[in-house]
């Protein structure tokens, strides 16, 4: 797939503000708006007009296009100089149609210069426990980390093919105090167990803004075909993450159970979670992005939030 007409040269680019789009503007990328805080001209594609003001309010133009009918998305070919995908892949099978369609619809015009992904780490399946950088080969172990690795392999061709910069952040657990459903207190608040220390296994977390921030230096600092961890420096046990929550909301631990005991309790997604564990390096976050971590540990973020 090749646009039908070139990239604007970088000098026309600096001659008038940038313009970013923003696929999937929900949780982060209203974090994003708020950190550009109207340096750019941002336009946030959603699927529910009803979400229209909210966006306006945020900073952003919105645009009513839905990733799983190309025909809605004719708006956004030659709109933005940048694109950040934070869009999810449907919820069945082992292809990405969305980004299918998000790439399509780019290709029909201007090419942006930059286009940055959210993917996940779940691309890289069960490691043991073992320490990762960028190099390891994504070997995904369901069908949700499948999409993601499809997605990647999509982007990073049509980047080769169009001479768009595409950059990938695999991204662990997201949390953040005032994230609505990403905060380990409202799990704690259900008291559901964690798994039994010989069982547990290692998770990665970064904390919402703190991710914002890497999306909007990769941005502007991410290298083509590029994979970035977007994680924080923690190396913690799932368990001891839990138990660190506990201990800063003044909450009760939660109980310790054998993994057999777990998979009565949680759900076979969750469970998912919980049969794999990694150690993310994110050398190249600071080294690439010179991101400097707001939130290194969950100890520093668990309670933060910004205003």
């Amino acid at each position: 797939m090749t646009g039908s007409n070139p990239a604007p040269t970088t000098a026309a680019r600096r001659a008038r503000r940038e313009r970013l789009l923003i696929i999937g503007c929900g949780d982060v990328g209203l974090r994003v708006l708020r950190q550009l805080a109207g340096r750019w001209t941002v336009f946030a594609l959603t699927s529910s007009a009803a979400r229209a003001p909210e966006l306006r309010a945020a900073g952003a133009i919105p645009l009513v296009g839905n990733l799983d009918d190309g025909a809605t998305l004719r708006r956004l070919a030659g709109l933005a100089d940048r694109v950040l995908h934070l869009a999810p892949p449907a919820a069945q099978g082992r292809e990405d149609a969305r980004t299918r369609r998000l790439l399509q619809a780019l290709s029909r015009g201007e090419l942006p210069a930059h286009l940055v992904y959210a993917s996940t780490s779940g691309v890289y399946g069960d490691c043991g426990g073992a320490r990762i950088d960028e190099t390891r080969r994504p070997n995904p172990s369901n069908d949700r980390a499948w999409r993601r690795v499809d997605a990647e392999s999509q982007l990073r061709r049509w980047g080769r093919d169009t001479g768009c910069a595409v950059t990938v952040l695999r991204v662990p657990g997201i949390y953040a105090f005032d994230r609505e459903g990403g905060h380990p207190r409202e799990r704690l608040a259900k008291g559901l167990p964690v798994l039994a220390r010989e069982d547990d296994v290692y998770t990665n977390h970064i904390q919402a803004d703190d991710l914002a921030r890497a999306c909007r230096l990769a941005l502007v600092r991410g290298a083509a075909a590029r994979v970035i961890h977007a994680s924080d420096d923690s190396e913690l046990l799932m368990g001891d993450y839990f138990e660190l929550a506990a201990r800063l909301c003044g909450m009760a631990a939660p109980a310790r159970v054998a993994r057999a005991e777990a998979a009565t309790v949680f759900s076979p997604m969750q469970m998912s979670f919980m049969n794999e564990s990694r150690r993310m390096d994110n050398r190249r976050l600071k080294r690439e992005l010179r991101q400097r971590l707001r939130y290194p540990t969950p100890a520093e973020g668990l309670l933060a939030v910004e205003t």
